[in-house]
């Protein structure tokens, strides 16, 4: 599929967006997970992910608890908006939230949404490839995907992108669901 970024539109966040930004769907399907594997010795651990067909598409929620998403952006370094078609002036279709990470100079995607109507249009891409540049230009040298194990869509979008498998926590949403990390240098 081409996708014709001219049409996109990204900008900073207004508060007159928030409504908008509230009533995105944030979840999605998916027909495949990275299922994690672990092997345990006296000696040694070995842990692997690997891409599995599930038996059916199967319907995933957004990880986060979709009452605190305000008070979370309101924390977040920066959140970016994006647009799709002629009009500027139209609602946000997607959104990403950019937070600053543990270590200094790393700055992380925490929230990356776009609406289902607006999907396969290019906003995902062009809200990441926003955030890099607005990252790179606050000093950040490293930037940060955080997504489930489960958003095959997301893990496919970072590595079409240039993002690397950076880590995981097995235990990082609040549904405990593996959360899977991919990084990628901004210099």
């Amino acid at each position: 599929m081409e996708t014709d970024l001219s049409k996109i539109h990204i900008r900073r966040f207004l508060p007159a967006d928030l409504p908008n930004l509230l009533n995105i769907d944030h979840g999605y399907t998916t027909e495949y997970v990275w299922q994690m594997d672990v092997q345990e010795g006296a000696r040694e651990i070995s842990l692997s992910f690997r891409e599995v067909k599930l038996p059916r598409v199967v319907r995933q929620a957004y990880p986060r608890d979709h009452r605190n998403l305000v008070e979370d952006w309101l924390e977040r370094w920066g959140i970016l908006v994006a647009i799709y078609g002629e009009d500027a002036d139209k609602p946000p279709g997607g959104y990403a939230t950019i937070a600053h990470a543990t270590e200094p100079r790393i700055a992380q995607i925490t929230d990356l949404a776009v609406a289902v109507p607006q999907r396969r249009k290019g906003l995902a891409s062009a809200l990441l490839l926003s955030a890099e540049d607005w990252a790179a230009e606050k000093g950040s040298t490293r930037l940060i995907l955080e997504m489930q194990s489960k958003n095959v869509p997301a893990i496919r979008l970072a590595q079409k992108l240039g993002y690397d498998f950076c880590g995981f926590n097995d235990r990082h949403y609040p549904n405990k669901d593996i959360a899977l990390f991919f990084g990628k240098d901004l210099d």
